[in-house]
C-alpha cells in the first residue's frame, strides 16, 4: 500500500511538471480569428487607459510608501470623462504613445529614428525627466541614441520609456523580438539600461498577452529578453520568486522590494529623497499588481495603485497587458462605462482617440505579422511566435554612487559655488522670465575651467531639466562656480542643490 502511494505521488508530480513545462511553451505559430486580434489590440488601450484614470489621484502622493486599504480610490460611470474635461494631461501614458504610432501610420514601418524624435521633441505636450531632458537634447543637436544616455541625460532610469512601450507590444503580437527591435530604436531616444529595460520588459509582456492566458507565464517568459546580469532581472526575479514565497500577501512581498530595490541612484530629483521615478522600483509594482492581481481586474489595478511611487502609470501598464490578455469584450463593464463614453474624443494634444487608435494599432500589427513571416489573408492571422532573446547588457551610473545632497539655494547672481570631493555632480535648477523666449546663457566652470556653456531657454516646453551635470572626472577636489554672459533685469538663474558621486559609498566605509 504503502508503495502505491509512493508511485500515485510519483505520478502526480510528473503529470504537474508536465503541466509546467506545457505553460512555458511558445508555439511555432498560432492562429487566431481577425476579430480576436482587433479585441486584443482594443483591450490593451483600453486597460491602459482605465489604469491611468483610477490611480490619477493618488500620482506621486505616496513615495516610497504603499497606500493602505482603508484609503478610498474613487470610481463611477462619469470618471474617465471628468478627467479628459478637467485634467486631460493625466493621459500622458497614451498620448505619449500616440505619437510613435502617428509616425509608423504616417512613414511606415521603416520609418527612421530621427523621425520619431523630431516628432517627440516638437510635440506640444509638456514632458519631465528623461523625455524633457532628450527633447532638450534633440532639439540641441543631440540626436539618438545619444539623447537617452546617462552622460548625456540624468534621468536616463527613469520610467519614461516604460510608460511609453505599450505600443511596440500592441503592434507584435506573439513576437517579442519584433517589439525589441522597435523598442532599441525609440527607447534610446530618452532613456538607457534600466530605463530602456522597463519599456523592453513592458513591450514583451504585451506581445505574450496575445498567446497566453496565464499571467504568471507572460510576467517570467517576458523577462528573458532582459540580460539576467542587470539589476532590473534580479528586482523582477524576485518580485517572482517573493510572490511564490508570500502567494497571498502582496504587502509582504512590497516590503522586501522597497528595502532592496527602493533606492534611488541616477535622478537628481530621487537620490536620498522618497521620491523615486526609477524604472526598476515602479516596474516591480507593475509585476506586483499582475501577480497578486490572479487575472482579476479590479485586484490588478488596485494593487499596482497602492503599491505607491507612479501610481497612475503602474495600474496603466498592468491594466493593458492584462486587457491585452483577456480582450476588450471581458473586461468587466464597470470599467468599460466610463471608458465608451469618451472613445471618440480625441486625446488632448492630439488628433486621436482610442476608436482612432484601435484601428491605427491594428493595421500596424497586420504589418508586423505579415513582416514576421506570418499569414494575413482572409478573416483569420497566423503570427510566426518568438521565443524571447536577451537585448544587449548596458548600465548606467556605472561605477558610481552618490555619497551627498548639498544644499545650495542661491540665484547666480549671488556667485555660488559647489565645493565636493567625489568623481562627479548633478545639478538642480533653471531660468525664471517673464520673456518666454529668453534663453539664458550659462558658463559652468570646474576648477576655473569652461566645463559648458549651458542655454537656458525660459520656455517651459524646451527648458532644460536640470542645470548642469558631469560624471566620470577623475576622483578628486572639485569646485563649480559659473557666469551668466546675458543677464537681464526680469531674469533669474536659480541653483537649487546637487547630487555628489564617488566611487564608492563613503559611509560603508566608516
Amino acid at each position: 500500500m504503502k508503495s502505491l502511494i509512493v508511485t500515485i505521488s510519483a505520478i502526480c508530480c510528473l503529470f504537474f511538471a508536465a503541466c509546467k513545462q506545457k505553460e512555458s511553451y511558445i508555439p511555432a505559430e498560432l492562429t487566431i480569428s481577425k476579430e480576436t486580434l482587433l479585441d486584443k489590440i482594443k483591450g490593451g488601450w483600453a486597460g491602459q487607459t482605465i489604469g491611468t484614470a483610477y490611480g490619477g489621484p493618488t500620482e506621486f502622493v505616496y513615495n516610497s510608501g504603499m497606500i493602505h486599504d482603508y484609503v478610498p480610490i474613487p470610481w463611477h460611470d462619469n470618471y474617465i470623462k471628468w478627467w479628459f474635461d478637467e485634467f486631460p494631461g493625466l493621459f500622458d501614458d497614451v498620448y505619449m504613445d500616440l505619437t510613435f504610432v502617428e509616425v509608423f501610420d504616417r512613414l511606415g514601418l521603416d520609418a527612421h529614428v530621427d523621425s520619431f524624435a523630431m516628432a517627440f521633441a516638437n510635440a506640444p505636450y509638456p514632458l519631465w525627466h528623461a523625455n524633457q531632458v532628450a527633447r532638450y537634447n534633440i532639439l540641441n543637436g543631440i540626436m539618438p541614441p545619444a539623447s537617452g544616455h546617462w552622460l548625456n541625460n540624468p534621468c536616463a532610469d527613469d520610467i519614461d520609456f516604460q510608460i511609453e512601450a505599450d505600443f511596440a507590444g500592441l503592434m507584435a503580437p506573439g513576437m517579442p523580438n519584433s517589439a525589441t527591435e522597435i523598442a532599441d530604436k525609440i527607447g534610446h531616444i530618452m532613456n538607457y539600461g534600466n530605463g530602456w529595460y522597463g519599456g523592453v520588459y513592458v513591450a514583451a509582456m504585451y506581445t505574450l498577452a496575445f498567446i497566453s492566458d496565464d499571467i504568471e507565464f507572460i510576467v517570467e517568459k517576458a523577462l528573458e529578453t532582459i540580460p539576467k546580469k542587470s539589476t532590473f532581472y534580479q528586482a523582477m526575479s524576485d518580485v517572482i520568486r517573493w510572490h511564490r514565497e508570500f502567494p497571498n500577501d502582496w504587502k509582504r512581498t512590497w516590503f522586501e522590494l522597497e528595502r532592496k530595490w527602493g533606492q534611488d541612484i541616477g535622478c537628481p530629483h530621487g537620490v536620498f529623497l522618497p521620491f523615486n521615478i526609477d524604472a526598476l522600483i515602479n516596474s516591480t509594482h507593475v509585476i506586483l499588481g499582475l501577480l497578486y492581481g490572479q487575472g482579476d481586474f479590479f485586484k490588478t489595478l488596485d494593487v499596482a495603485t497602492r503599491a505607491g511611487n507612479d501610481s497612475d502609470c503602474n495600474p496603466a501598464t498592468a491594466a493593458g497587458i492584462l486587457g491585452t490578455m483577456l480582450g476588450y469584450s471581458n473586461i468587466p463593464e464597470k470599467w468599460m462605462i466610463p471608458l465608451k463614453e469618451v472613445e471618440d474624443i480625441d486625446f488632448v494634444y492630439t488628433n486621436i482617440s482610442l476608436n482612432k487608435v484601435y484601428r491605427m494599432s491594428y493595421q500596424q500589427a497586420l504589418q508586423m505579422i505579415e513582416r514576421g513571416g506570418g499569414n494575413t489573408q482572409g478573416d483569420f492571422v497566423t503570427i510566426k511566435c518568438q521565443e524571447p532573446v536577451s537585448v544587449r547588457f548596458e548600465q548606467a551610473f556605472a561605477g558610481h554612487y552618490p555619497v551627498d545632497r548639498v544644499r545650495i539655494r542661491q540665484n547666480v547672481t549671488q556667485n555660488p559655488k559647489l565645493e565636493f570631493e567625489g568623481i562627479g555632480f548633478a545639478m538642480r535648477g533653471g531660468v525664471n522670465c517673464r520673456d518666454a523666449s529668453y534663453i539664458a546663457e550659462l558658463e559652468v566652470f570646474i576648477n576655473g575651467e569652461l566645463m559648458e556653456t549651458a542655454k537656458l531657454p525660459a520656455e517651459s516646453r524646451i527648458r532644460r531639466h536640470d542645470l548642469t551635470w558631469k560624471y566620470q572626472l577623475p576622483k578628486g577636489k572639485y569646485t563649480v562656480t559659473f557666469n551668466w554672459l546675458n543677464p537681464r533685469p526680469d531674469a533669474n538663474i536659480w541653483v537649487n542643490d546637487a547630487v555628489i558621486y564617488s566611487d564608492a559609498f563613503s559611509h560603508l566605509s566608516k
